[in-house]
């Protein structure tokens, strides 16, 4: 359980997966913000309003920061290291 638990908190994203968090984050916490406002208007209370809004936030937050397995779905694939020898150093530096 711990460990399953670290490696959510770790925070391996694919870019896919960021954009994806991205776009959660901001279809959600638009809907939250109005939804916010109407009621804290309606019944004129900012307690009401910024009790809807940190708990808006709290929930998108628990769904799009750690890294869960649905934002890494296509991690990159990195090109190998060229090793290089100080002799290809040395020639880059001039």
């Amino acid at each position: 359980m711990e460990a399953q638990l670290r490696s959510y908190m770790e925070g391996k994203t694919d870019f896919n997966g960021q954009k994806l968090a991205e776009q959660i984050q901001q279809f959600t916490l638009i809907p939250i913000t109005v939804t916010a406002f109407v009621a804290g208007f309606v019944t004129q209370s900012l307690r009401l309003t910024f009790g809807i809004l940190g708990f808006g936030s709290l929930a998108i937050a628990l769904i799009t920061i750690p890294a869960w397995p649905i934002y890494n779905r296509t991690p990159p694939r990195w090109l190998p290291a060229i090793a290089s020898t100080s002799a290809d150093n040395a020639s880059k530096r001039d």
